[in-house]
């Protein structure tokens, strides 16, 4: 069977071999609510789809009409053998209970890095998403860009309170990184946004290497709350 959770997923499960991340744009905080309660009776009243599948985790976004949706698969087969099976009626059951949703996509990931504290008990009350594209696939250039993340992360001069930790994820196709950051609030997020520098780093020569990081496309932020947390019982 499949049971509820609130505990947050845990980014850095080594089983996790197919991270996946999709967002739906469903308009209101309203229908935000009513497609979390659709998934939810969707997915309780059935058996737990695949041995591959380890958690659904659902997020309500800040700017109110959009839903951000992790799965962690053990591998790409796992999923793709979920579609054939058991995807489409679940899909028809939510979209039966709330229509007109809007599905972005799915993209497909591969945890790269992730910088945490040993020993951290804080429990993220914010998900900031960090979506950057880059002009052209080449999954060098994406691992070099989070290094230069992480490196200008350690030579911080003036750490922003409030982060918890931060999990970078390459897309398959060699042309997005994705950082999963926690938070203990949305505020803190954005109080280190409106300090000085440009962004949560400090004006130092790294941090701007990162925001003029050669073949840079864009980057976006978005902030979430975890709603909705589904595992096998």
């Amino acid at each position: 069977m499949t049971r509820r959770t609130g505990d947050h997923p845990d980014l850095t499960d080594p089983r996790v071999g197919a991270p996946f991340f999709s967002t739906w744009r469903v308009g209101t905080p309203e229908r935000q609510r009513l497609t979390v309660e659709a998934i939810a009776r969707t997915w309780e009243r059935r058996d737990w789809p695949a041995a591959g599948l380890l958690g659904y985790h659902v997020y309500a976004g800040h700017d109110g009409s959009t839903l951000l949706h992790h799965s962690q698969w053990t591998s790409e087969s796992a999923y793709e053998a979920f579609v054939k099976t058991h995807r489409q009626e679940r899909v028809d059951e939510v979209d039966t209970a709330v229509p007109g949703i809007e599905r972005v996509g799915l993209d497909r990931f591969r945890r790269y890095r992730s910088g945490t504290r040993e020993g951290d008990t804080r429990v993220p009350g914010c998900i900031v998403i960090v979506d950057v594209e880059f002009e052209g696939p080449d999954p060098e250039r994406q691992r070099a860009w989070v290094d230069a993340v992480f490196e200008a992360l350690e030579s911080e001069p003036d750490p922003r309170p409030g982060g918890i930790g931060a999990h970078f994820h390459l897309s398959t196709d060699g042309t997005r990184v994705l950082n999963y950051a926690e938070w203990e609030t949305a505020q803190a997020h954005i109080d280190a946004l409106a300090a000085p520098g440009d962004g949560v780093g400090s004006a130092t020569e790294l941090w701007k290497r990162v925001q003029n990081f050669p073949g840079l496309k864009s980057s976006t932020v978005s902030r979430y709350e975890h709603v909705l947390g589904l595992l096998p019982r």
